[in-house]
């Protein structure tokens, strides 16, 4: 497995503890890693993305970030907990 970044492993943290039985289906079928690989790439492109456009807009550096993390951060990584 290839080593996770932060935002990879934020999302298993939260996937194991908010997402279990996901987790173990993703286990069975050997697709944990690709999913954490793909949440972190996904994450780091759309963060970028976005923060680039806000930048654009007139927000400071940070400001662009904070913005872009809270858009961004449910869609990938701390996804809804089961119920």
């Amino acid at each position: 497995m290839t080593t996770l970044t932060q935002y990879g492993m934020m999302a298993e943290k939260h996937w194991r503890e908010f997402l279990p039985k996901m987790v173990v289906e993703l286990e069975a079928k050997g697709m944990l890693d690709q999913a954490l690989l793909e949440a972190e790439e996904k994450t780091d492109e759309e963060l970028d993305r976005i923060r680039r456009q806000l930048i654009q807009q007139g927000l400071t550096t940070q400001q662009a970030h904070d913005s872009a993390w809270e858009t961004v951060r449910t869609r990938y990584i701390f996804l809804q907990p089961e119920s």
